[in-house]
């Protein structure tokens, strides 16, 4: 089909998208307000519903004093029900699917429940809306010319007393419509193989023939994806294996600490870089601009958001506010229910505003991954910063990192614990250190508060871990692939522990 007769067609959904995504941005708490009111009287005689009155609640409110937040843990039991084929317990429709997700601290599988609707209303307009953003700021674009390589998890669907289960990813490829299956590479029969190395070598075989002109998937892994590709087919960028390649949709993990190396395979200014925020609970931004890190809060998916400030998070002053009033610049925990019978849900994530006209965010971490032992508040967005800060000023790369508190002993001090795998090695680890701890210092002002004059906190230290020290660690506790990945930083020692007991090189301090 000639390019202009796609983009035209393509450019009337957009319109008609686009009318609809204007009452949103237009009037976003109204909006979500609807939104809560029909979510209350959709389920208001399914157990839970009935539990809670639903049908006595008139505004928010209401639902804020009476329906409690609630952890996985929480949920367990009735999902549980569910999956043995229990229906209307928190949700009217049955739900058929389950995304397993151990998230990366628990070793115990979630199941969290996906339903008709938040698949249809929110994973597949999401994705219809990826591209209306997308071909709207790029009008010459050649997108639906080729294929997009997709790299999904690899877990294969099982299905047991009438459900499924399987990372979502497969889900959402098991179900997906005959249009978009069309417009991807691989294969379905090859995306949803379970053994992830395997996978990997079918993945670039298959999709090196093809006209890829957009890829998808989490930076870490569709980074081993792509190099293993340039390895296979001897050549220098991806250019020269697929020359109409233009758009890397990515989400999953920060992208800070591998934009440099994606730019190196990726070489030239066209190339363009589209983030998403998602999750197995649901899909909650978009990149809606061209050069943009910040990320459109979606307002019409089925998902009725609330925050609450991580200042408070976890105290008895714990505060929870709705969208109405967030502020530009505060770190907030994210709270959710949806169209899938989660209620107010706690996710686990952290965002900041960057702008509430309209409504668009950050990443900035997840609830349990900061650390936290010294009053230090260091969290993930301030690691990735500096790290990136040091990374170019001391002209190196890396692949991975984790880090971890060194507990007070006695009269000795604290300081946090750094494991980093590199790409390319900095000449200098001990000056790389120094500046790692100075960036940090600069970046979070209660870190460098108990930094000073080594008042609470010694220098930081980092050990340089041995290629594919962290491929390795996931391998051994058979998490390859999809969104697994190692805590970037944790109060507690565990991964740090396992890792340096797997790594066997000496380690680097100063």
């Amino acid at each position: 089909m000639p390019i202009p007769l796609v983009n035209s067609i393509a450019s009337w959904f957009l319109k008609k998208r686009f009318h609809q995504m204007e009452l949103f941005l237009k009037y976003p708490n109204e909006v979500q307000l609807e939104l809560l009111h029909v979510l209350l009287e959709t389920a208001r005689n399914t157990e839970f519903g009935k539990t809670y009155d639903f049908s006595s609640i008139h505004n928010y409110e209401t639902f804020k004093e009476r329906v409690p937040i609630r952890s996985y843990e929480d949920y367990e039991e009735m999902i549980e029900r569910s999956r043995l084929g229990e229906h209307n317990i928190y949700w009217p429709t049955p739900i058929k699917w389950f995304a397993k997700s151990s998230g990366t601290t628990n070793a115990k599988s979630k199941f969290i429940p996906v339903s008709q609707e938040s698949l249809e209303d929110c994973h597949y307009a999401a994705g219809k809306d990826l591209l209306c953003m997308y071909l709207n700021n790029n009008e010459n674009s050649k997108l639906f010319t080729g294929k997009s390589l997709r790299l999904g998890g690899s877990k294969e669907l099982y299905k047991e007393n009438g459900t499924s289960f399987g990372d979502l990813s497969a889900i959402i490829i098991d179900n997906m419509p005959f249009w978009a299956e069309y417009s991807s590479t691989p294969s379905n029969e090859v995306s949803l193989m379970s053994d992830w190395e395997t996978k990997m070598t079918a993945i670039v075989n298959e999709t090196i023939q093809e006209n890829v002109t957009s890829l998808a998937g989490v930076p870490s892994w569709m980074l081993v994806l792509l190099n293993q590709a340039l390895e296979t087919t001897g050549q220098e960028h991806l250019f020269e294996i697929w020359n109409n390649i233009e758009v890397y949709f990515h989400g999953g993990v920060s992208f800070e600490p591998y934009i440099d190396q994606y730019k190196k395979i990726l070489p030239g200014d066209s190339f363009k870089y589209y983030e998403i925020y998602n999750a197995s609970e649901g899909f909650f931004a978009i990149q809606d601009q061209n050069e943009s890190s910040e990320l459109l809060l979606m307002l019409d998916y089925g998902i009725f958001y609330e925050f609450i400030p991580m200042n408070t998070y976890g105290t008895n002053n714990e505060k929870v506010i709705s969208l109405s009033d967030v502020e530009i610049g505060i770190n907030y925990a994210v709270i959710i229910t949806t169209n899938a019978g989660l209620w107010r849900y706690k996710i686990g994530d952290t965002v900041r505003f960057t702008s509430i006209n309209p409504y668009r965010i950050k990443v900035s971490g997840r609830t349990k991954h900061h650390i936290n032992v010294f009053g230090e508040e260091l969290i993930i967005e301030n690691a990735e910063e500096a790290l990136r800060k040091t990374t170019k000023d001391t002209d190196c790369e890396i692949v991975d990192y984790t880090v971890a508190p060194i507990f007070m002993e006695g009269k000795e001090k604290g300081a946090h614990e750094w494991m980093i795998e590199f790409k390319k090695q900095p000449k200098d680890l001990t000056l790389f250190t120094k500046i790692l701890d100075q960036n940090l210092q600069n970046i979070n002002s209660d870190y460098e508060a108990k930094r000073y004059n080594n008042t609470t906190l010694n220098i930081l230290r980092v050990n340089k871990a041995r290629p594919q020290l962290f491929y390795d660690w996931l391998k051994k506790n058979n998490k390859l692939g999809g969104q697994h990945k190692i805590p970037r930083l944790s109060n507690s020692r565990k991964y740090l522990d396992e890792l340096l007991q797997l790594n066997k090189v000496n380690s680097y301090s100063i």
